[in-house]
């Protein structure tokens, strides 16, 4: 490995450098392996597992700062952080959790508070639902001098681990602080979908005008962040930021044949399976619809007490590529419908090649909006009343379904967005 470059040389390097390089090339070819099924798996080295192979010398006194959750885990299983606090040559000055938490004790729109972690006896803070002021604020009150980032994402905008990262960005930026991305594959590959967002429906579950399918790994997304977004943020600028790219891997590889072991990164996104679904069923959480929350398959149970059969036949019945829904019924064990049986589908992806979350997602709502019970779920912002709005990034979506256009139209509203988001993220990706 070639040694990290210093601090002046990345300043000096220009753009390059700040947009972030990527601090391990990757192998000339993967290593391959056949599991007793005879199936094909490729060997995928996480950006960390490349920095652990290197003894982490790259963040050798540096004052570190780790923003991660149970996902930055190395392929013997151990957590990344566990791994640096045994390395007595690195000094990790804080930890800090997201959405779930460090350790993933939380629920959905919960985090863990501060906390001493029994393992290694360092000061985890919590990071949900801070921006880059109050994240500045707990980097400088740890003593942070290097930010970072180790998290699974799932490829959508809607998600929030990747605004955490953004916040990180901007708050290391402020502070002086380089930024690292330990880089893993985006489980749901390189294919860009959905609408963009705007700005005045920015939140949590959507900061930036960015796509809701965005295809790229959160190491060129920080990448992307740092070109195109931060330098309007704030006083502008960029921050100092280095990439350990993922070895090995094609945007092509489907998370199942990397040789990785899952790690759920929330408690309801269990498998790479719901990860493929979630990108285009998180519509229904806009929705008085279950998306499964409370069953063993969320966001593959779609469904609600006064839907029926029907359903399930008219998806069918609409051909959609490489999905198949089964007639399904769930009693949800919390969340929405608690208790209450719900009938509805289980979605099944035939051909992930040919899958489209979001225009099946569209479809589904279309069907769904048949019934009599369905109704838009309503959020407390009276200047902007729908969670789906916020979930697609604008109320278009919405009033084009409620006005009853096609499935055409409507995913032909946001053709010409993702085409020039794919013209703008070019520069920024890693893998081709």
């Amino acid at each position: 490995m070639t040694a990290a470059p210093s601090r002046r040389s990345l300043l000096a390097g220009g753009t390059a450098a700040t947009l972030g390089t990527p601090l391990f090339a990757p192998s000339a070819a993967a290593e391959s392996s056949r599991p007793g099924g005879g199936h094909r798996t490729s060997r995928v080295v996480p950006g960390a597992d490349a920095a652990a192979a290197e003894g982490w010398r790259t963040l050798r006194g540096r004052k570190l700062g780790v923003l991660s959750n149970p996902t930055g885990v190395l392929r013997d299983a151990r957590h990344v952080v566990d791994s640096m606090a045994a390395h007595k040559e690195l000094r990790i000055a804080g930890v800090f959790g997201p959405e779930h938490g460090f350790r993933g004790s939380a629920q959905a729109g919960g985090s863990e508070p501060e906390f001493e972690d029994p393992r290694t006896g360092l000061t985890v803070y919590d990071a949900y639902g801070a921006d880059g002021a109050k994240l500045a604020g707990l980097f400088r009150k740890a003593g942070v001098d290097t930010v970072v980032f180790d998290i699974q994402d799932v490829g959508v905008r809607f998600y929030t681990y990747i605004w955490t990262m953004y916040h990180a960005m901007v708050a290391a930026r402020e502070i002086g602080a380089s930024f690292v991305v330990l880089d893993r594959p985006n489980p749901i590959g390189r294919r860009a979908d959905g609408p963009l967002l705007t700005p005045e429906f920015a939140s949590g579950v959507g900061l930036k005008p960015i796509i809701q399918q965005h295809g790229m790994t959160v190491g060129e997304l920080a990448r992307y962040f740092n070109g195109e977004l931060l330098p309007q943020e704030g006083d502008g600028g960029r921050v100092e930021l280095d990439v350990v790219r993922v070895r090995g891997w094609s945007p092509r590889t489907p998370a199942q044949e990397t040789g990785l072991a899952w790690v759920p990164p929330s408690p309801n996104v269990p498998t790479p399976d719901t990860a493929t679904a979630y990108a285009g069923t998180g519509y229904f959480e806009g929705t008085n619809l279950s998306e499964g929350r409370g069953t063993t398959l969320p966001f593959q149970f779609i469904g609600a007490p006064f839907l029926d059969h029907h359903y399930s036949d008219r998806l069918n019945g609409l051909g959609l590529p490489g999905v198949r829904f089964r007639e399904g019924y769930f009693v949800p064990t919390f969340s929405k419908h608690q208790g209450k049986t719900c009938a509805g589908v289980q979605l099944l992806v035939t051909d992930p090649a040919r899958y489209r979350a979001v225009p099946t997602a569209v479809a589904m709502l279309r069907e769904a909006m048949r019934y009599d019970g369905f109704s838009w779920r309503e959020d407390a912002d009276p200047a902007r009343p729908f969670w789906i709005d916020k979930l697609s990034g604008s109320s278009r979506l919405r009033e084009m379904l409620d006005a009853g256009r096609s499935l055409e139209a409507i995913t032909g509203a946001w053709r010409t967005e993702v085409r020039d988001f794919q013209r703008a993220r070019r520069p920024y990706l890693l893998y081709r």
